[in-house]
């Protein structure tokens, strides 16, 4: 008869005992460089039903709660920061258009965005620099985190609202609106604005996080 499957039971206790989410290639240095892509399958079907589950968040693998009885472990706790409306408007505009600078940023927002705006949503672990755009001023560029996918429940940015579900809303009107003017009118030395090509797909709706 044949026992467990070594690298399974490897793969499980390694996630289980893991401070933080791990990528495929993060296991597999860990164990030896073992083939772990078969074993993190079995273990997604295995857990699927059960109270805990291993999920895929952003090429990172952790366990967590089945949402259906995320309600049984919730505490409640004061919120000692809360987002404001700008962080909140600063990180959706980021989620779409990544990676975008600050400038971009403005633009789309129509008002100049506070440095500190950006600081609560880095110390969030929500955002990181990814870099710089390589144009006159080599300006920062902005980019959402594993963090942010994990926090919000979405495998990829392809979970959040698609364009055209946003739209219908009304929810970008100011946005099309700012690229337009940017289009008929961009200001001299003014970084070149993100479109939306420049974006990754995004065609399912996102859950309630």
């Amino acid at each position: 008869m044949t026992g467990p499957d070594p690298i399974l039971r490897s793969v499980e206790a390694t996630l289980f005992a893991a401070e933080q989410p791990m990528s495929v290639e993060q296991l597999s240095a860990h164990l030896g460089g073992a083939e772990v892509r078969p074993a993190l399958a079995a273990l997604e079907a295995h857990y699927r039903e059960r109270g805990i589950r291993l999920v895929e968040r952003g090429r990172r693998w952790q366990f967590q709660t089945a949402p259906d009885l995320a309600h049984l472990l919730r505490r409640e706790r004061e919120q000692l920061r809360r987002l404001s409306r700008a962080a909140t408007e600063v990180l959706a505009i980021i989620a779409y258009h990544e990676p975008v600078s600050r400038a971009e940023i403005e633009a789309i927002r129509g008002v100049q965005t506070a440095g500190g705006t950006l600081d609560v949503l880095m110390e969030a672990g929500w955002v990181r620099v990814a870099g710089r755009r390589e144009v006159p001023g080599r300006p920062v560029i902005y980019a959402t985190t594993p963090e942010f996918l994990s926090h919000f429940g979405l495998a990829s940015r392809r979970e959040l609202p698609g364009l055209d579900e946003l739209r219908a809303a009304g929810l970008l009107d100011s946005v099309d609106e700012a690229y337009r003017t940017l289009a008929e009118d961009p200001a001299d030395g003014a970084d070149p604005v993100i479109t939306a090509s420049d974006s990754a797909p995004l065609e399912k709706p996102a859950q309630s996080a």
